[in-house]
Parts: C-alpha cells; sequence; structure tokens
C-alpha cells in the first residue's frame, strides 16, 4: 500500500512538475540516500496523477522480500490493489516453480493483463535497494521490456540499480532523478524550516541548509531540535537558539540523532514499545498491546500512536483493514530501534518475537506468524503453523505463499514431519519436478509408520495424481486396490481427490460410464459445512472431468454445456478454481473447434495456453495444442499450424510424455502429406512406429491410443500415395479397435475416410453403405469437423450419396449445415484482410518494428518454430512468443503467415 498523505510544508513543485511531464515514460528511476525526500515525492505525485486517468500501484520492499518468490508475489499482489483482472492470468502461476521460465511467464501473463487495463498504471516499487537477488532484477527487467506503453514504472533506491535502461533512454524513454535534484534549494530549506520553526533568520537558514547540504532529514531533525530548544527557552524569547556544529551527511548520523533527539525525549516505556514494534514490518495497536504484555495499558499505547502520529515522529498510516489502522516506521528509524533491540539479551529478543508470532496465528496472519516462530527459536511451532495454514491456501489458490512458507522452514524440521514432507511433495508435484517427486515418494514409503492409515492413504494419492501428470494409467491402475480403500475417517480433499482420481483412470481404461459414476453416484466433498468447489479434489475439477468423458466418446453436445458451467463458475472463483478452469476452457475449445466455431477457439484458448500448460494436466494441453493448430489450418495459416505442433512435441519431450509426442507426430504427418513434404513425414512416421514400439510390452493403456495414432497417419500415407488397398486394410481394423474403445467421433471420420478410398477404388454400393453409417453416427454426435477433415471433397460426396437416398431426409438437413460449414470455412482467409479494410486503418510497415522484432520475422520467413528462433538470437522461447503479439499488432495481422506475406507484400524478403 502507499504511503498515507500528510500535509506538506514544502510543496516540491518543481519535481512534481518533471514527473507529472514525464508520467508516459517506460521507467522513472529516483536514486539517492536515506531521508531526502523519495517517498514522500512521490506520495504528492501519486495524488497529481490520479485525475489526470491514472492508476497507481504501489510496492514498498522490506529484506524479507530478498527472495524471488516473495518478490514476484508481492510484485503481483501490489498489481492486484489496481484490478484483481490485470493479476488473474499471473497469479495462477504461483507456486508452480520459480526457474526463469516460470518466472518470465508470470510477468509476461502480468503484462498482458496490465495491457489490457483501460488506463494507464504507474507502479511504484519502493526501498528497492533491499533486494540483492540476481533473479529478482531479471524479473524486474524483463517486466521493463516487456512492459505494454500504459505500464509505468518507478524505481526507488538508496544505491544503484543493476538495470539496464540504455535502450530505454536512447528512445528518451527514461527520467532519472539522483540527489542533486532531490536536495532541497535554499528557498526550500527557507520554506520548510518556517513552517516548522515559525520565524527564522536567512542566516540561520542558510548555515542550516548548508550544514545539511538540502538533506531533507537533515532539516527535519535540527527543527525537531530547535523547536525543543525554543520551547525550554524563557517564555517570551523567539530568537532561535543557536545551531549545534553537529553535520549530517548520512545515514549513521541520522540514526545518531534519533538517539539523542528522539529517543530521549520519550519516556523508558513509549521507548520500550517502539523497540519491541521494530521487530515487525508492520504492526497496529492490539498487536503492540501483546509486544509489550501487562507492561503497558492499552489506552497509553493508543495515545502515544496518536501522539507519535501527530507530531510526525517517523511513523506512517498505510491501510486500515477492518477495525484496525496499520502502521510501519520510517526504515532508518525501525533500524536505529532494532539495533538498541539487538544490544539486548538474547532471551528478551526471543520473548519479543514470540509474543509477535502467537499474536499473528490468533489473527490468521500465517507468513508473519511463522517468521516470528522462527525468531523466536520455536522451530516445531513454525512447523505446526505451516501445517495448520497449508489447506487454506491450497483451497484459496495460494500456492505461491505456500512455498515461500516450507521454504522458510529448517530442513530437519520439515523432515521430522510427516504432514509436512506429504505437502513437499505436492508443491513438488504442482511444479512438475518428477525426479524430486521419486525421491520424495521413495522416502515416505519407508517412513510414513503403518498405523498411519490416513498419511499412508494420501501418499496413494499423491503417487496416482504423479501418475496422472505423467500421463501414465498403467502405472496408476496398478495402485487402483488402493485408491478404493479408503479409510472410514478421510477427509473430504482425499474422497474428492479419489473420486477424480479414479474418474481419470476409468476413462483411460474406456470405462466412461464408470468415470460418470465416480461423480454422479458419490457424496459431495465438503469443507466448512460448504461443497469443496477448486483444486483438484473438488467438485467443479470432477464436473469438468463429466465433460472428459463425453468428449473422449465425441458427445460434444454434453462436452459444450458441461465445460462452459465449469468455466463460467471457476472464473467467478478466481485462483481457487484455477486447475477446472484449464480443464473446462480445454474442452470448450475442443467443443467449438468440432462445431466449426474457428474464431471462438482461437479467442478462448490463445490467451490461456500459456497457463494451461504450467496448470493443468497433459490431456488439456494436448487438447488445446491441437486444437489451436488445428484452427490456424482450417484459417489457412500453415506456419501457426505447425508451430502449435511443434510446441506440443516439445511440452512432450520436456516432461517426458510419449502420448502427447505421439499426438504431435501424427497430426505433423497429415500435414506434411497435404503439403506433399513426403520427406519430413516419412520421418515423423518412423518416429511414431517407434514410440508404439516401445510402449507396447510396458505400458498397454497408453499403447493403444498411440498404436491407433500410428495406424491412422499409415492410412493418411497409404492415400497420398494411392496404395488404396493398403489403406483400407489399415481403415478396416482401425474402424474396429477405435468401436471397442467407445472412441466414436473418430469412427464416424473413419468411416468417411474408407467411404473416400472405396469411392476413388470405384466401390460405390461400398463407399455408399460406409458414408451413410459416418453421416448417420456423425449426425446424432452432432460433428462437424470430424467429417469435414476426413479428406478432401468430402461435402461433395456426401451430397452426391445423400441425393440418392430419398428417404433420409434427416440426413440431406445434416449435411447442408456440412457445406455450410465448410463454406465458413473457405471465407476465413480472407478475413484479416477484410477486417484491416474495414477499421481504416493501414497495417504499420517495416518501420514500426525493433530491430529484434524485424530479426524475428525474417526467421518467420524460413519457417524456424520459437524454440529453433530462441536459440538463434540468444533469449528465450517466452520472449519470442511476446514479440509475436507485438509484431502481429504492429503490422496488423494474426498469425506468422499473414505476417510473413505482409512482410512481402512490403518487398521485404529474407
Amino acid at each position: 500500500m502507499a504511503p498515507r498523505n500528510k500535509t506538506r510544508t514544502v510543496a516540491r513543485t518543481r519535481l512534481i512538475d518533471k514527473l507529472i511531464e514525464a508520467r508516459r515514460k517506460r521507467c522513472i528511476l529516483v536514486q539517492g540516500p536515506a531521508g531526502c525526500g523519495k517517498t514522500t515525492m512521490l506520495v504528492a505525485w501519486r495524488e497529481a496523477l490520479l485525475p489526470l486517468g491514472f492508476d497507481l500501484a504501489w510496492l514498498t520492499l522490506s529484506p524479507d522480500d530478498n527472495d524471488l518468490a516473495s518478490f514476484i508475489d508481492s510484485l503481483v499482489a501490489s498489481l492486484a490493489q489496481i484490478d484483481a483482472d490485470v493479476c488473474q492470468e499471473a497469479s495462477l502461476f504461483g507456486g508452480r516453480g520459480v526457474d526463469d521460465e516460470a518466472v518470465e511467464r508470470t510477468v509476461i501473463a502480468l503484462v498482458r493483463g496490465i495491457g489490457r487495463h483501460t488506463r494507464d498504471i504507474a507502479l511504484v516499487i519502493d526501498d528497492l535497494h533491499h533486494i540483492a537477488a540476481p533473479r529478482s532484477y531479471k524479473a524486474l527487467q524483463w517486466l521493463l521490456d516487456y512492459a505494454p506503453p500504459n505500464l509505468h514504472v518507478v524505481l526507488v533506491s538508496r544505491g544503484t540499480c543493476p538495470i539496464s535502461l540504455g535502450r530505454l533512454r536512447d528512445h528518451g524513454l527514461v527520467l532519472e532523478l539522483d540527489m542533486r535534484d532531490l536536495r532541497f534549494t535554499f528557498a526550500e530549506s527557507a520554506e520548510y524550516l518556517r513552517a516548522q520553526l515559525g520565524t527564522v533568520s536567512e542566516h540561520d537558514a542558510r548555515e542550516m541548509h548548508e550544514t545539511t547540504d538540502g538533506w531533507v532529514a537533515g532539516l527535519q531533525l535540527f527543527a525537531m531540535r530547535l523547536k525543543r530548544r525554543r520551547a525550554a527557552s524563557s517564555p517570551g524569547t523567539s530568537a532561535t537558539p543557536p545551531i549545534v556544529d553537529a553535520p549530517l551527511h548520512d545515514a549513521s548520523s541520522f540514526a545518531a540523532y534519533f538517539d539523542r533527539e528522539v529517543l530521549s525525549r520519550l519516556s523508558p516505556s513509549e521507548t520500550e514499545l517502539l523497540i519491541r514494534t521494530s521487530v515487525c514490518a508492520r504492526w497496529c495497536s492490539s498487536l503492540c498491546v501483546a509486544l509489550v504484555g501487562e507492561e503497558q495499558s492499552p489506552a497509553d499505547i493508543a495515545a502515544l500512536l496518536e501522539r507519535l502520529e501527530t507530531d510526525n515522529l517517523f511513523i506512517a498510516q498505510i491501510e486500515m483493514v477492518g477495525n484496525k489502522t496499520w502502521y510501519r516506521l520510517n526504515p532508518l528509524f525501525r533500524e536505529t530501534l532494532r539495533q538498541r533491540l539487538r544490544e539486548r539479551s538474547e532471551a528478551m529478543q526471543r520473548a519479543v518475537h514470540d509474543a509477535a508470532w502467537r499474536w499473528f496465528r490468533d489473527h490468521d496472519l500465517p507468513d508473519e506468524a511463522v517468521r516470528h516462530a522462527l525468531q523466536a527459536g520455536q522451530p516445531a511451532a513454525a512447523a505446526d503453523l505451516v501445517l495448520k495454514a497449508a489447506r487454506g491456501l491450497q483451497v484459496a489458490g495460494d500456492l505461491r505463499k505456500l512455498v515461500s512458507l516450507i521454504h522458510q522452514l529448517p530442513h530437519a524440521q520439515v523432515e521430522a514431519h510427516i504432514g509436512l514432507r506429504l505437502w513437499r511433495l505436492q508443491l513438488e508435484l504442482y511444479a512438475r519436478d518428477f525426479d524430486a517427486c521419486a525421491a520424495s515418494i521413495a522416502r515416505l514409503k519407508a517412513d510414513i509408520p503403518a498405523d498411519d492409515v490416513p498419511g499412508r492413504y494420501r501418499l496413494v494419492l499423491l503417487i496416482v495424481a504423479v501418475d496422472v501428470q505423467r500421463d501414465d494409467p498403467d502405472s496408476a491402475r496398478a495402485h487402483l486396490p488402493e485408491l478404493l480403500a479408503a479409510p472410514a475417517n478421510a477427509d473430504s480433499f482425499s474422497i474428492g481427490a479419489r473420486n477424480n482420481l479414479l474418474s481419470w483412470l476409468h476413462m483411460r481404461c474406456g470405462e466412461y460410464e464408470q468415470a460418470r459414476s465416480a461423480q454422479l453416484d458419490a457424496t459431495r466433498p465438503l469443507i466448512g459445512g460448504s461443497p469443496l468447489m477448486g483444486t483438484s479434489a473438488g467438485v467443479l475439477n470432477g464436473r469438468a472431468l463429466v465433460g472428459f468423458s463425453y468428449a473422449l466418446e465425441g458427445q460434444f453436445s454434453q462436452v459444450e454445456r458441461i465445460s462452459r458451467d465449469v468455466l463460467a463458475e471457476a472464473d467467478q472463483r478466481g485462483n481457487s478454481a484455477a486447475e477446472p478452469a484449464c480443464f473446462a476452457a480445454a474442452q470448450l475449445g475442443e467443443a467449438l473447434y468440432e462445431f466449426n466455431d474457428i474464431a471462438g477457439t482461437r479467442k478462448l484458448l490463445e490467451d490461456r495456453v500459456d497457463v494451461l500448460e504450467r496448470v493443468s494436466i497433459p490431456d488439456s494441453v494436448l487438447r488445446v495444442l491441437k486444437v489451436l493448430s488445428a484452427a490456424h489450418w482450417a484459417e489457412g495459416h500453415r506456419l501457426d499450424a505447425f508451430a502449435y505442433l511443434e510446441r506440443l512435441e516439445e511440452f512432450a519431450l520436456r516432461h517426458d510424455l510419449p502420448r502427447l509426442a505421439a499426438h504431435s507426430l501424427a497430426a505433423q504427418v497429415q500435414r506434411h502429406l497435404q503439403c506433399a513434404q513426403f520427406d519430413d513425414a516419412e520421418s515423423d512416421l518412423a518416429q511414431l512406429a517407434a514410440i508404439a514400439a516401445r510402449l507396447r510390452p510396458k505400458r498397454p493403456l497408453t499403447w493403444r491410443e498411440v498404436h491407433a495414432l500410428a495406424e491412422e497417419a499409415r492410412v493418411n500415407w497409404c492415400i497420398a500415395h494411392e496404395d488404396f488397398e493398403g489403406a483400407l486394410t489399415h481403415l478396416h481394423e482401425l474402424v474396429a479397435f477405435c468401436g471397442e474403445h467407445g472412441w466414436l467421433h473418430q469412427v464416424a471420420r473413419l468411416r468417411m475416410q474408407s467411404a473416400l478410398v472405396d469411392f476413388q477404388r470405384g466401390r460405390v454400393d461400398a463407399a455408399r453403405q460406409s458414408a451413410l453409417s459416418a453421416l448417420r453416427l456423425g449426425h446424432r454426435l452432432g460433428l462437424v469437423r470430424s467429417i469435414l477433415d476426413a479428406g478432401p471433397g468430402v461435402v461433395d460426396f456426401a451430397l452426391q450419396i445423400v441425393s440418392a437416398e430419398p428417404g433420409e431426409p434427416v440426413l440431406a438437413f445434416y449435411v447442408d449445415r456440412l457445406k455450410a460449414a465448410q463454406a465458413h470455412t473457405a471465407s476465413l482467409t480472407s478475413m484479416p484482410l477484410a477486417r484491416a479494410a474495414a477499421s481504416g486503418a493501414a497495417p504499420a510497415g517495416i518501420d514500426a518494428l525493433s530491430e529484434r522484432e524485424a530479426k524475428v520475422v525474417s526467421l518467420l520467413a524460413q519457417t524456424l518454430p520459437n524454440k529453433k528462433i530462441a536459440r538463434t538470437l540468444g533469449i528465450s522461447p517466452e520472449t519470442v512468443k511476446w514479440h509475436l503479439k507485438n509484431i502481429y499488432g504492429k503490422l496488423g495481422v494474426t498469425s506468422r503467415d499473414e505476417a510473413v506475406a505482409r512482410m512481402r507484400d512490403l518487398g521485404l524478403e529474407p
């Protein structure tokens, strides 16, 4: 929160005017020593910005934020104060890892949220000198580099910021203020002293100004001392007492002044209160009462706080929460007080922290409670606090805070608590650190006592959850007896997780009715008397799994209804329902594509795909990337279609997910064949066959889907080479295989493909029978794209078949719908140009692109995927994606293909 404004005795108009003039610059850098008025100046600037249509976010850092996870969490929270929607996507990455890729994705999600905000945002990051971690500065650098035009970052520090601003300086996007700007002019010093002291001679004002060199804090302390001396002098005397020759040029002198001029004027009990509050970054009156125990009355404490604030004695109000007013100390004043506390006995220091952690525990503030419990020398109490808070943080979707709390605990303390080790395993699973998961599982199996039935059952749930994320139903099925043997006293989370894991396992076994029964026949898990809605164990995830069971069968009308309802409710619940939101969005996107709503598919999924890759299970990622590839192909964007398939393959290889790799390879075989790229198709086909052969003996459940993909790819290969007999041989076996496993939409597509092949061979009667069977099944399931994607000329062929069947009016109507859908798809390739013409805005030329963006477009024209572009330019794939967004906007296009075409229109070949 920004500090509360107080009446200012010096307006500092010259600096405020500079800041207002620079309000649209990318970065404002304010550097100067403690006590030079940096924060006070920016608080005044904040007031001036608000009427100009700006929103201002404020983040004051402390030594506790010198941790990457804490820094990112605080950054997200500060922007959420403006608008929670700005940070909704970024918040979903919390607790999913703090590797460079995860942090960059979080920053990019923040930037996207800010870019969608309708007003300009100024983000003040105060006391940046408390951050020393290089990776935190790397995240800040990304924020500056990727910032949209409506984000303006203000960095405030006592020292030099290790941030690269050269490019922004070259473009005139930086304002830098240092001590030369921040120090008071003589006129400002005189104005300040007169406001504080009344009558001050010009000679005395100049002497104090020169003694302090215009240092605001030094003037403030001089004024305080002179006020006291004047009050102590003879009544009626108006002359200013002589100035003590004690120059103030640095923070250590400032601290000495606090000792002499502030603390020495307070009563021992008042000084003791302030010394004890210095252990806390923020405090309120009831916390003060807890810190001093029975030594002071609540009334005395309230009176002291009021007097300190009224006299401007270095405390500031920061926020009001409920009936509590929260304060913080001036950083230098706090350091002076902390130094005094450090001079006390270790037992006394621990006693203060002990009182603090107990108060924070009782007021449900676990992060501060844990920190103080550790400083009180009570790691066991800190561990108990984390265990108590963990479930609530999970339900709230605040995984980042849970990760931070567990990291604060000593390793030995975590190892001593089975409950904490189980939570650590769950967080390793969220971060997809499968090697760490395997090691943790092995140790927990050995260490959980046999009589700890709930603990052992929770471990089983986590083991199967790891199998879900590793896309290994064969391993999960081996744990089915343990999964079904839930203890009688199992809690709601365990029951909800079991139901959802059973649904997933039944689906991967082809048992769709059983999958739905696991949800529909189960008792709703409750927490606090209300249904457990969010998280992987919640009811929303269970409903999404029911939708998924229909998607696997091809009943997309059911999928659309269920996924729309789940997505709407999950979006309302925010972070706490991130997993079901992602799962439902993936299914809805697949349903929209099936119904030929190409634009709706892209609009729904393209902004969610980064979050989905981090948050959801492999089945969701698979569907989203395949559907986006197919949608781009339908629009004629071949480069983008291949890019999404390559992204799927990269994801699969990174996480060792052979089924997902097989899906990518099978789709690439089809696309390469459609482009007459036979060598590439043959290479992908060989890789696909190798995956199937490797999986068959060890993972039969996974193998059967990969086998179907390999067979379908072989069918496409045979058709492309006019080996129709070979194609039919594979098709007949494949139709039976898919029917046996309940993949009905694939059965419909394959029967139509078989009909097209028979028609090519002149077997008209067999073609008619297969086509009618495919159309009847397609109409019953409501399929569109599954039929259209069966092969070229499918609509004309279907019209010919149905026209010869006068007794099939329903099929005739269905084929008319397919014809309309085909016509709509054919019109998609001209839509971007039509939209640009309708808007009246001509796309920008090459001069609008930065040097880096121009290089990205040049590499795009060489059909390089994101990963190879990133490697070529020495940047991350996330940065490439960000550049692509900017390039599309500047060129007035929506895809890679359109961007390359636009560059060629401008006569700019790579």
